[in-house]
């Protein structure tokens, strides 16, 4: 009876079965591999054979994967990306000093980006790269050195450190007339974050209403936005009133260019915060040291903004 070999694959193969498997072409493979197709095809027909099972269903002018390149392509796809970025981790930490972050996309635009100058400005030695999406880093991607991320408090990860709380308030133009009290609300279009988040329950104009006992008004129109930072970009336009997140609109409204037509009376709260997320087994580097350093002072300064601006009330979490 055969034996299952038990050696380790080889990575070039599997580089080849990936590259096939994504394309579902062997000449495409071959032109990004910058290998011949003969070459391609007989690295896997080598896997295949290490593997006792074929790999693609080959046609005149198709390839299909099989039951079991499937299975396998699950395993590699992942693999490869976490061996390329590795890869890349330590080429750039021959260069110069990185620090690799992520953030969601509207707290980048509207809070650390008008701030990162200053940054930059204190070290110039320093890069900074930036990967925005809305999902909570896996704590094992290398290329990933800090978080900056807005959650609950049961959910924010282990290793994080509370950067502010939420205040949302009624934004709107200056250009907009007619907004004296809340009831004035119905002459106006509200812009409205429609995502499938947990926390739009607290960010919603109903939620507003309702705490403010006007559950039944009805604006004059609503504009549903994805992004926080598209509801900033259309209040700024004059499109409409946002219920906006203090934090992320202080210098508009310290400019003028955004005004709280209700004033602190309008402002409500959220159990949802800010925070600075870094993984303790990560290794520590100066750099790091240093962004975190600066993050939490630019967060202590939101932080005294917004006592300033609300003092009566409690930020943070209680």
């Amino acid at each position: 009876m055969n034996r299952p070999r038990q050696r380790p694959l080889a990575v070039g193969t599997l580089r080849a079965f990936e590259a096939v498997a994504r394309r579902l072409s062997f000449r495409g493979a071959a032109e990004e591999l910058h290998l011949t197709q003969p070459a391609v095809s007989r690295q896997i027909r080598a896997l295949e054979d290490e593997l006792g099972a074929p790999l693609f269903l080959r046609g005149t002018r198709h390839v299909e994967l099989t039951g079991a390149g499937e299975s396998l392509l699950r395993s590699v796809a992942p693999l490869l990306d976490r061996l390329d970025a590795t890869v890349r981790q330590i080429r750039t930490a021959r260069g110069r000093q990185s620090v690799s972050l992520t953030t969601f996309a509207s707290f980048a635009s509207l809070w650390l980006l008008p701030r990162l100058q200053e940054f930059q400005h204190l070290h110039p030695g320093i890069d900074i790269r930036l990967s925005a999406n809305d999902v909570i880093a896996d704590p094992d991607d290398p290329e990933l050195d800090l978080a900056l991320r807005y959650c609950h408090p049961d959910d924010a990860p282990p290793g994080s450190t509370l950067l502010f709380g939420e205040v949302l308030t009624p934004v709107a133009s200056p250009s907009l007339r007619g907004l004296r009290r809340p009831a004035d609300l119905a002459q106006h279009t509200l812009l409205e974050e429609d995502a499938p988040l947990a926390s739009v329950e607290y960010l919603s104009w109903r939620h507003w209403l309702r705490l403010n006992a006007m559950p039944q008004l009805e604006p004059r129109g609503w504009l549903y936005l994805n992004f926080t930072y598209q509801q900033i970009q259309a209040a700024l336009a004059g499109q409409g009133v946002a219920l906006a997140r203090l934090a992320l609109v202080g210098e508009s409204l310290a400019r003028g260019e955004l005004i709280e037509p209700f004033g602190p009376a309008g402002r409500i709260t959220s159990p949802y915060a800010y925070w600075l997320v870094r993984w303790p087994a990560r290794r520590e580097r100066p750099e790091i040291a240093a962004f975190e350093t600066w993050v939490l002072a630019q967060a202590a300064a939101t932080r005294q903004a917004l006592a300033d601006q609300t003092a009566e009330m409690a930020l943070g979490l209680r």
